[in-house]
């Protein structure tokens, strides 16, 4: 089986109901899980180094939007843009939305994505590897990071979200956890 095909693409229907929301209610959404992120990683960011005034484009090739991440950013580390928008930065992440999460979960490896094409990577490389290794080494879980952000809710989200994630993650193909599930049924 050719490597591509093992991995999935967003629904194109989903990303048509993506397409009616305001980039602005994605980007607070967005902004938000990475401010928890942040917060709960402190360091996450620091490890870039000198990287970590670059402007970073993550394309979800199959969403109607791109982000710019801009770590040094005191207005706003996240931003969120409509798909062929020009905006400086100094690195591109390309590839489907599945192995960009992939890559964030550990499920992935991001240098055979690259061999294989399905991920891109354009301009400054050594950010693109700091980003990476920043990630890499804080181990973040996205499913555990959006259930912080839900505040006392947590402890009532984390059971039923423990029990759909998996089955979710089985018909889509797509990782959205870590590969435990103790600390998101722990709502660590």
């Amino acid at each position: 089986m050719d490597r591509r095909e093992l991995i999935p693409t967003f629904p194109a229907a989903a990303a048509s109901l993506l397409r009616g929301l305001p980039p602005a209610v994605i980007e607070a959404l967005l902004s938000r899980l990475v401010a928890v992120t942040t917060e709960r990683h402190p360091r996450l960011f620091d490890r870039l180094g000198a990287h970590a005034t670059s402007r970073y484009l993550i394309d979800p090739t199959d969403l109607p939007f791109v982000l710019i991440l801009h770590p040094a950013a005191a207005d706003g580390r996240l931003r969120v843009l409509p798909r062929g928008t020009a905006e400086p930065r100094e690195a591109r992440i390309g590839g489907p939305l599945a192995a960009l999460l992939g890559l964030i979960h550990g499920r992935y490896d991001g240098d055979a994505l690259f061999f294989s094409r399905d991920l891109v990577i354009e301009g400054d490389t050594e950010a693109v590897l700091a980003l990476r290794n920043a990630i890499d080494d804080a181990e973040i879980d996205l499913s555990v990071e959006a259930l912080h952000g839900l505040g006392p809710l947590r402890a009532l989200a984390a059971p039923p979200l423990a029990r759909i994630l998996p089955l979710v993650e089985r018909l889509t193909g797509v990782s959205l956890s870590r590969p435990t599930r103790e600390s998101l049924e722990h709502g660590y």
